[in-house]
């Protein structure tokens, strides 16, 4: 009980007891931090969930829906602020948990962020695979279908998702450095072709078609944030880069909410523009700002559309699997994974034993296996892991109210409660299926902690 209990020293940062051979550099900015966390939230959904929410919940009034949400995410978000501003270390959610509850309580949150990223990154592969296919067949160039759909859906593999994983794999095998300017790189394409769109939609804008703004009532508005809440998932990737953060305390405040507020307000402006092109009831389509833009006559600029959905989706596994490596890192040294995935290589200062491992199943899974039925258990271990953090802060604020916290969530302890209410609330809309498979997923976790710790506890006695 007494290890179940133990936190991780106040005084110092989460992972002190850091080999030499396993320290990161130090080298990401604010800038840096916020492009990481816009690269991660803006992905295919804003393509997609816009028109499908405003289609079947919220009509026009999707901009109030994306603002509801936004809102609802920026408790959780202003959480990760002042946990992110009082400790180091890359494990986030998992290293918050350890300093401030326990090491038991620490080991299930690791799970679970391990469940969310992990499933993350090969279930956007997939998605990642489908808009390469459908943009090399605009130009004529079409892939065999057994080498882009996996063996459950009448193919062989899916070559593409898995060579996005491995090329990701790379680039971050070079520097945290390198990859935040690869980064970089597909979030000024996605917003630059997010502002064409805005740009081509402001022409076609009619009021008219924001009649009646209200067709679902107010509930379509809290509807409409319910399925578009997931749109914001991703803002926590960037808590685990405090260990290669320049300035942490300052800095990762700053590209958390920054990160969030840019995207709440890119998703307002796109969901009006849209809207505003075509009656909501339209837009019910796999491609419904693409679907828009065509039926206004710009065939071009939905083809345009297509690139950025494609870099959206890059980023967001980039993100995704760079959140993975570092919790999996935070884990190893800790010892509540394997020891020897904490090595890192001397000349990338990156931990590239890991991240060529994690590769290789992450792309087995996304070649082979139908996993999106399952991409939902992203969606419970998010909402599991922001409960956990909004906890963490309640505790702290108590246990610990002397600590120095750089940045500190206001009104508390409303803004922590709210944030666990919310979550509560939306795990609990999920379905049966999703509650099963994460019970089960949990189940495992705690099979393999109690086993791990019988055998310390035998080595220790022999």
């Amino acid at each position: 009980m007494k290890s179940f209990l133990h936190t991780k020293s106040i005084g110092h940062p989460i992972g002190h007891h850091i080999q030499e051979d396993s320290s990161l550099r130090r080298c990401l900015t604010a800038t840096d931090l916020t492009m990481l966390g816009i690269g991660s939230i803006i992905g295919a959904g804003i393509f997609v969930l816009t028109g499908v929410a405003a289609a079947t919940q919220a009509g026009p009034g999707i901009i109030l829906s994306y603002l509801l949400a936004g809102l609802a995410c920026s408790f959780a978000a202003l959480c990760y602020a002042e946990l992110a501003s009082c400790f180091g270390g890359c494990g986030g959610a998992y290293s918050y948990a350890y300093a401030g509850i326990g090491e038991f309580f620490a080991w299930l949150v690791g799970w679970v962020l391990l469940l969310e990223y992990g499933m993350n990154v090969p279930t956007i592969a997939i998605g990642w695979s489908g808009y390469v296919h459908s943009a090399l067949h605009a130009i004529g160039f079409i892939l065999p279908h057994e080498f882009i759909t996996d063996p459950f859906n009448g193919g062989i593999i899916n070559i593409p998702a898995m060579l996005i994983i491995f090329l990701l794999a790379g680039v971050l095998s070079l520097g945290v450095k390198e990859s935040a300017r690869f980064n970089e790189l597909l979030v000024f394409i996605k917003l630059s072709v997010i502002a064409i769109f805005i740009g081509i939609g402001l022409f076609y804008f009619k009021v008219e078609n924001w009649h009646p703004f209200l067709p679902f009532g107010v509930q379509g508005i809290v509807n409409g944030a319910g399925l578009i809440f997931f749109a914001f998932i991703g803002f926590d990737s960037v808590a685990a880069a405090a260990e290669e953060t320049i300035d942490p305390q300052r800095n990762l405040p700053i590209g958390i909410l920054a990160s969030l507020l840019i995207c709440t307000i890119i998703y307002i402006l796109v969901a009006a523009i849209l809207v505003g092109i075509v009656h909501y009831p339209h837009l019910n389509n796999a491609s419904p700002v693409a679907a828009a833009l065509i039926k206004v006559g710009h065939r071009v600029g939905a083809e345009i559309i297509s690139i950025g959905a494609v870099a959206g989706l890059t980023t967001a596994i980039l993100a995704m699997y760079y959140g993975f490596t570092r919790i999996f890192l935070a884990m190893s040294r800790d010892n509540l994974m394997p020891h020897f995935f904490a090595k890192v290589h001397e000349a990338s200062q990156t931990p590239r034993r890991l991240i060529w491992t994690v590769a290789f199943f992450m792309a087995i899974i996304a070649g082979l296996f139908p996993i999106s039925h399952i991409a939902s258990l992203v969606n419970m271990g998010t909402l599991a892991a922001f409960i956990a953090v909004c906890g963490t802060v309640l505790v702290l604020r108590i246990t610990k109210p002397t600590l120095p916290r750089p940045f500190k969530a206001p009104w508390n302890p409303v803004v922590p409660v709210l944030g666990i209410i919310l979550c509560f609330y939306l795990m609990f809309s999920l379905s049966g299926f999703t509650w099963m498979g994460f019970g089960v997923w949990m189940a495992i976790g705690l099979m393999i902690y109690i086993v791990g710790k019988v055998i310390v506890l035998c080595k220790a006695t022999a």
